[in-house]
């Protein structure tokens, strides 16, 4: 009897074990997959304004700074609307910001400076939600007029 319950007792333990080891696995999965959406989104948003800026550098300069858009593929081409917008669980935004420079040097200054109309620094985010937790990858990078 004492044996039967040692082997019933050792029996539930690996089982048990390779539940949560299996359940674990599935979790780390989950978020792996969620980390490589988010990275192939936040590089999509960024190609988005690029592709817009090599289209028509109004496309970028007429967005107004500080505003968080949400890029759409539509009819063709990337638009950038302040109307929100998910992708799966996913939230994509792009904000622009003013760049100065020094007058001097031309070098991209953040107090000072001159206003320089034809550069911008944009900001891509992605956040989604991973459980009870809130997720966020973002980029940062300065695009200029180049035509």
């Amino acid at each position: 009897m004492v044996e039967v319950l040692v082997a019933v007792a050792i029996i539930t333990i690996a089982v048990l074990s390779a539940t949560a080891v299996a359940q674990k696995s599935v979790s780390v999965s989950r978020q792996s997959t969620h980390n490589l959406q988010a990275a192939f989104l936040l590089e999509e948003g960024a190609e988005a304004v690029r592709v817009a800026r090599d289209d028509n550098w109004t496309n970028i300069s007429n967005l107004t700074s500080g505003t968080t858009y949400y890029p759409t593929f539509s009819g063709g081409t990337w638009t950038f609307s302040t109307t929100p917008n998910t992708i799966d669980s996913f939230t994509r935004t792009v904000v622009l910001a003013d760049v100065n420079r020094d007058s001097t040097s031309g070098d991209i200054v953040t107090t000072g400076g001159t206003p320089d109309a034809g550069t911008k620094l944009v900001t891509v985010t992605v956040t989604w939600s991973e459980g009870s937790n809130n997720l966020t990858k973002s980029i940062s990078f300065y695009i200029t007029n180049l035509f």
